[in-house]
């Protein structure tokens, strides 16, 4: 997750059983409050507590995409979106192989299927409010829906709804046409009913369901792009104040009723968030106790490593968690000489993956080198490696090969871009360049913000060409467990959109969208997780995308932070259920 990204239309096909099997829940039993390093990764939560009261305090190095529930994609962003909204369902608030499941949420229970898997009925909760105490109805949630598919007006949103939903061919969004009839797509049959039409069977739609784009908009106080201003709230809290891509507080929302919410502990009276705090500045402050929390899961950096490691006191505040996340570099063929297969081989064979490793941290809290796009945690990976070397520090000899075969024996000049407030990107762009120069390709570093990397520079195509951004760091969760919750949001061609938005920057084959709608639509599990390893294998034949590392991360529980463990769901803590000690 970074993101998480677009996915694409596929062909029309038999009804697929797609859903996950729901895992068991995580251990009962809890660590206490002295702590052992990884104590809230052990499947228990580490310093169980309910009590109520104080204020939790967080930092972000860098900015929101959005903080409208219709227009995020980032997976921290959609795990703090439930402190404030509710969705349909959501992944189970347990630790351990518990929080890969999915529970209702607004609605009363999971979807109902009919109609072979192409129509799902939920029906919401009763006694649930706005903030402003007026009663949340299957209208808003059917309206939240559809204006999350205005990508002109929503570009960081995923794009599941539009490309699933039965929507008319002249809809696009209720903006621009608001007096098209959607009944084709969604109805609210009555207020508590909300059923959704499907252009072909999918048995996996609570998963769509889960998306923060359902948590109920009233239409009336929907001010477009400017609703991640003050949006309404549906959850424990509420936005007291919201300075745009600075900071932001959270208070307690009177109008929220424990009785209708199962999922929520809403131990905390307040939450403090500030962005844009300078990432090793945020180690030293959950370390010297003036944070609680790092929001963007993403652990800390290089600086504090041997620091916490070396300490055995706060090596047990650490935890370390790994999940189905491929840190990559994108390798653009729009960009010239890499639209030449063999100038991208030569990127391929030259990178020292090694030294990529040591940028985000080693083995310990980088994770381990990757060959493939697929992690090893997700059905039907495949183990293989096309562009091996010794010791994975590169094969001089074949890429001079490779370059010799695309024209450009002294090698060629580049762009490669990265999140401004991610040290880890930075340091592998940096590892990068070093290694690319042996073999003549020089690379120069452009740092981007995080909040609009995708939208307005990194994933947009006119602006990546225009800028000749040739390699794009990267980074790639699954939105859920399996090949396609995985690949399709960053392999499939259809997913690019011009205007910005995109996750996948660099994977444009025909045949591998074929092979996508091939995968979707098969109905034997065996068979279609082979498919995924197959896709896999067909992406890294092209040289688009140069494997990194297999994601882990050294995280840092803030002192005083109680009911503490990572959802497997999101790869981080899970946010709705942190309470503070006295």
């Amino acid at each position: 997750m970074r993101s998480k990204r677009v996915v694409t239309a596929v062909a029309a096909g038999a009804a697929v059983a797609m859903v996950l099997s729901a895992c068991g829940g995580g251990s009962s039993s809890s660590s206490n409050a002295a702590g052992e390093f990884d104590a809230a990764n052990k499947g228990q939560i580490f310093n169980p507590s309910d009590r109520k009261g104080g204020t939790l305090k967080v930092a972000n190095p860098g900015t929101w995409d959005s903080l409208d529930p219709g227009e995020t994609y980032y997976g921290y962003s959609w795990n703090f979106a439930r402190l404030y909204s509710r969705a349909l369902v959501t992944f189970k608030p347990a630790p351990g192989d518990g929080s890969t499941e999915l529970v209702p949420d607004l609605a009363e229970s999971l979807g109902e299927p009919s109609d072979g898997g192409k129509t799902w009925t939920y029906k919401l909760r009763e006694g649930v409010k706005f903030e402003d105490g007026t009663p949340v109805t299957s209208k808003d949630v059917a309206y939240a829906v559809l204006r999350s598919t205005d990508k002109e007006e929503f570009p960081n949103g995923p794009a599941y709804f539009e490309q699933f939903l039965d929507l008319p061919a002249d809809y696009k969004g209720p903006y621009k046409t608001p007096d098209v009839d959607t009944s084709s797509a969604i109805t609210t049959p009555d207020d508590r009913t909300v059923v959704f039409h499907l252009k072909q069977a999918f048995g996996g739609f609570d998963y769509f369901a889960q998306l923060s784009q359902t948590a109920p908009v009233p239409q009336a106080k929907d001010t477009g792009k400017r609703y991640k201003e003050k949006v309404v709230s549906t959850g424990p809290y509420k936005f007291e104040t919201n300075e745009i891509d600075k900071r932001f507080t959270l208070v307690r929302n009177d109008q929220w009723d424990a009785a209708t919410d199962p999922n929520r502990k809403a131990l905390p009276d307040r939450y403090e968030v500030e962005m844009g705090v300078e990432a090793n500045d945020v180690d030293n402050r959950l370390l010297s106790g003036d944070l609680h929390l790092e929001v963007t899961g993403n652990g800390i950096q290089q600086a504090s490593l041997s620091r916490v490691l070396g300490d055995p006191a706060l090596k047990a505040q650490a935890d370390n968690p790994g999940n189905p996340r491929l840190n990559y570099t994108s390798i653009v063929p729009t960009v010239a000489p890499l639209d030449n297969l063999d100038c991208r081989k030569a990127i391929e064979f030259a990178a020292d993956r090694a030294s990529y490793q040591n940028a985000y941290g080693g083995p310990f809290s980088g994770g381990d080198i990757a060959s493939t796009v697929l992690p090893p945690q997700i059905p039907g990976y495949q183990k293989f490696d096309l562009y091996a070397s010794p010791e994975s520090k590169g094969d001089l000899d074949k890429a001079k090969q490779a370059l010799a075969a695309c024209g450009k024996p002294d090698g060629f000049e580049t762009n490669i871009a990265y999140r401004s407030e991610r040290p880890k990107e930075k340091a592998a762009a940096e590892s990068l360049q070093q290694s690319l120069a042996r073999v003549g390709i020089k690379l120069t570093l452009k740092a981007f913000p995080q909040g609009d990397y995708f939208s307005q520079f990194a994933g947009n195509p006119g602006y990546v060409v225009k800028n000749n951004l040739g390699l794009v760091i990267n980074s790639w969760g699954a939105d859920w467990n399996d090949g396609f919750g995985f690949l399709s949001q960053i392999v499939d061609s259809r997913v690019i959109r011009e205007n910005g938005g995109s996750s996948n920057v660099s994977v444009r084959f025909p045949e591998i969208d074929s092979m996508l709608d091939a995968a979707f639509a098969e109905t034997d599990n065996a068979k279609r997780e082979q498919a995924w390893g197959e896709i896999d294998k067909a992406v890294m034949e092209q040289a688009v995308i140069l494997p990194g590392v297999y994601a882990k991360f050294l995280m840092l529980r803030g002192k005083g932070l109680t009911n503490v463990f990572v959802n497997q769901s999101y790869g981080m803590y899970d946010y709705t259920a942190l309470g503070l000690s006295g």
